[in-house]
């Protein structure tokens, strides 16, 4: 039974929280000298309020998330590093980790002011800020200037590094990329018809805004640290954690839409908001015209009896077999992909990943609910980056 396998552990249950509770909290710490460094007065002299205002840009938006992609990086660094890492070796793989961070939070800043959305990390989205942010336009401007504190930030600590033009391009091209994921995303949902909503233009649009900064920087970051610039290396880790990033969002398409609220934290709004998901997709592809009707009428409203009728739908379509179906063979793929991994790569940091993104099965109790059993435990495991889209 494939529900009571789980992908290979790299520590014990007991061990685990507690260093992933100290690496919080140390990752945690570098967080004041990372506002000093952007908006240390002696810097700029003749913007004194500018600088007070980033300040208030960076405590705002940066505070209450999950650091999954920081964390990430420092623990790809920790198995990825030819030697043990110094404390001041740690000290820059978590000032990277924020450079990332700063990345994931300048674009949801503007993905948030672009699609209207209400709350952020527990409060609301900083173009809501009424007492702060004036206008939507000041908002994408905070969120530019996020971005530039990125490079900032690696020009004070990294540019004597060998590696320092490496991660430079890297986050412009990432930074790129997700810009260009969000353009399509917002294109097809504005695509009543529906017609846009293809399998390849889902995957495309995964690759971008999500695959790339969430799955594959992360390591590639962590391998330039770690003196690794053997492209052949780069290309195997990148090929698997792309894989493992569309796997990764198709699991959190079907718990936006099938997941419980109280075990997730919130509840779906996908189909309201008209996104393309896999759910979607597969739905347009199996449905007939009359079905593809009630989608055309009823995705992206937000009247609760249109979004039932999807729900419906989905279920008539037999979607949540499909998706058990492909969540046991893309998992088994991606274990013998890692296995097949060469070139010193370490295996246990994929196995990391993929343990962090798959459900993990050990709690599970067969035969009770069937599917909204599984949802539920695999809810409570999708934690390491949380909702990316």
């Amino acid at each position: 039974n494939h529900l009571a396998r789980q992908v290979p552990r790299t520590s014990s249950n007991e061990e685990q929280p507690a260093l992933d509770k100290t690496q919080f909290v140390e990752f945690n710490k570098v967080f004041p000298d990372i506002v000093k460094d952007l908006t240390e007065t002696g810097r700029h002299l003749d913007v004194p309020r500018a600088t007070k205002w980033f300040a208030k840009v960076l405590q705002y938006n940066m505070l209450g998330g999950k650091r999954n992609r920081g964390l990430a990086l420092v623990l790809s660094y920790r198995l990825l590093a030819k030697n043990e890492p110094t404390p001041e070796d740690f000290h820059l793989a978590r000032i990277m980790g924020w450079c990332l961070e700063i990345l994931h939070t300048s674009l949801l800043m503007t993905q948030d002011t672009v699609e209207q959305a209400d709350t952020r990390r527990g409060k609301p989205c900083w173009y809501k800020a009424s007492d702060l942010v004036s206008n939507a336009g000041v908002a994408l401007n905070d969120a530019s200037l996020l971005e530039t504190g990125i490079y900032q930030l690696l020009k004070i600590h990294f540019e004597d590094k060998p590696y320092y033009m490496d991660v430079l391009e890297l986050f412009h091209d990432v930074s790129h990329k997700s810009i260009l994921g969000q353009v399509m995303d917002t294109e097809t949902r504005a695509d009543r018809s529906l017609q846009q909503f293809t399998m390849e233009r889902y995957k495309t649009i995964t690759k971008y805004k999500t695959a790339y900064h969430t799955f594959q920087m992360p390591i590639a970051l962590a391998l330039h640290m770690a003196g690794v610039r053997d492209l052949e290396t780069h290309r195997q880790a990148k090929s698997i954690l792309m894989e493992m990033g569309q796997f990764y969002q198709v699991l959190a398409d079907f718990l936006n839409c099938f997941g419980d609220p109280e075990v997730t934290g919130r509840v779906g709004t996908d189909i309201e908001n008209g996104k393309c998901t896999w759910l979607s997709v597969v739905a347009l592809q199996r449905a007939s015209d009359s079905q593809k009707q009630i989608l055309q009428e009823c995705y992206g409203s937000k009247h609760p009896e249109k979004v039932a009728r999807v729900k419906e739908l989905y279920n008539t379509l037999g979607l949540p077999s499909t998706y058990k179906i492909y969540e046991e063979q893309t998992h088994d793929l991606l274990c013998t992909q890692i296995q097949q991994i060469t070139r010193g790569l370490p295996h246990k940091l994929f196995f990391k990943f993929l343990e962090k993104v798959y459900v993990k099965m050990l709690y599970i109790v067969p035969g009770i609910n069937g599917i909204s059993r599984v949802l539920l435990v695999c809810t409570h495991q999708q934690g390491l980056f949380g909702r990316t889209r």
